[in-house]
């Protein structure tokens, strides 16, 4: 296996290194600049919120309440821990298992290229395990309150607990999660192998060039000649290739290191670019909910509310969620895992058989420009305030209504059909939705 490490590891001076890392940072304050929307300015624990006080009700407290009332028991392996049997019950496939070789986690002191955290993930959580780690790292998308995080000990017992742990705040709650407990995919590349130093790196969705996506992460699957930052080693001495050169191609984690415990042997290139989507698209909804909730606050309170940052709110998540800014495939991307069909197949579908979570992967992520989280529990429990405003947009752009250069990308063809997906398969679409004639 180590001499598999020679396809990954390029060997550079290291002079080079300060140069490409300078060009990292001003390509991620660039990034960071141009993505940067609202945030949410209050206290997490505002009266409307209570994020710290507040009930949770997510996949990982309910699945909690029923290991401690004995109905769920989850089993052990001496290798993996409690892994297997824990995406199992919070029914995650092993097919979306991306990894990340970053020292991005509390448990950065055992994350190596050689033996990298693994998450795997579906729409309203994520589940992080490094092998000989201590705990696995587990973030809920709660409707209420955005991400919450949770730990499980590898150790051995008859009811194992999931802690919450909001120290995950400290990472997860700032600029870059829109200033509510968030979620975030970072492209990095750690200065040194001194565990003491600091990564540059900035955050990434689906509107990054993916030029600017996965550093720090392996990449399975064919990307043709698409360069991007992944599967490629950044330290003092070691630099990856210069910006815009294709990086090296993998199809499995075994051509570069041993996957024993691991679930997959994959990091399937169309899982992370989903995963990319689907990180900035729940922490809008979450932002959107808490605004929404705020501004209802003072209204009952007999303060003066505004509606006016609910609809600017409701705008920024509209135009992320029909993707007008999605940066372009240059090429086909095909996935190494059975990730991309498992996917499909979850969706729901119209009359005809066309469904939101079709994949295009030619020219962009999804055949239908509508994100497939509008179907999100998280969406469906939005204050009805927030919800209406998402819908008036919706409307305005999918309709035509809205001309704006921004939305000249979205042609009328995949305007028409995402509204005929949505009449047929969201019940709470509002019945001004009718056929797209401009």
């Amino acid at each position: 296996m180590g001499n598999h490490n020679d396809k990954v590891l390029v060997m550079r001076p290291r002079d080079n290194l300060f140069a490409f890392t300078t060009i990292l940072i001003i390509i991620g304050t660039l990034v960071v600049l141009a993505q940067r929307g609202g945030v949410f300015r209050a206290s997490r624990d505002h009266p409307a919120i209570a994020y710290s006080s507040g009930p949770a009700d997510n996949s990982v407290s309910r699945l909690n309440t029923r290991i401690q009332s004995g109905d769920v028991q989850l089993k052990f392996d001496e290798v993996s821990g409690y892994l297997r049997s824990l995406l199992h019950e919070l029914d995650i496939s092993v097919d979306s298992q991306v990894t990340v070789f970053s020292q991005t986690s509390f448990q950065a002191q055992a994350i190596t290229s050689k033996n990298p955290r693994a998450i795997y993930f579906r729409d309203n959580i994520a589940a992080a395990w490094v092998r000989g780690g201590e705990v696995i790292e587990i973030a809920a998308h709660d409707p209420r309150q955005g991400a919450v995080f949770y730990v499980l000990d590898q150790i051995p017992v008859d009811r194992p607990r999931l802690r919450r742990n909001d120290g995950c705040l400290a990472c997860h709650l700032s600029w870059d999660t829109l200033g509510v407990p968030g979620f975030q995919v970072l492209s990095t590349a750690p200065l040194s192998p001194d565990p003491n130093a600091y990564a540059t790196g900035f955050v990434t969705d689906h509107r990054s060039p993916l030029v600017q996506r996965w550093g720090g992460w392996y990449v399975t699957g064919d990307v043709g000649s698409i360069a991007h930052m992944g599967n490629v080693e950044v330290t003092d001495v070691i630099d990856p290739a210069p910006p815009g050169t294709s990086p090296p191609l993998i199809q499995t984690l075994e051509e570069v290191m041993d996957v024993n415990g691991y679930l997959s042997s994959h990091s399937d290139v169309v899982a992370l670019m989903v995963l990319d989507h689907q990180i900035h698209m729940m922490n809008l909804i979450t932002r959107l909910g808490w605004e929404a909730r705020r501004v209802l606050f003072r209204a009952e309170h007999d303060s003066e509310g505004t509606d006016d940052l609910v609809r600017d709110t409701a705008t920024e998540l509209v135009d992320y969620m029909l993707f007008v800014d999605e940066a372009p495939l240059p090429t086909k991307i095909t996935g190494s895992s059975s990730f991309a069909a498992q996917f499909v197949g979850e969706g729901v579908s119209d009359s005809v058989g066309r469904s939101l979570r079709d994949f295009d992967l030619e020219e962009r992520l999804f055949r239908y420009p509508c994100s497939y989280m509008i179907y999100s529990e998280a969406f469906d429990l939005l204050p009805d305030l927030a919800k209406d405003f998402v819908y008036q947009r919706m409307w305005e752009v999918l309709s035509g209504q809205e001309n704006g250069e921004l939305y000249t990308g979205l042609r009328f063809s995949d305007r028409q059909a995402v509204v005929e997906i949505l009449r047929t398969t969201k019940d709470d679409l509002p019945l001004y939705f009718q056929t797209v004639t401009q």
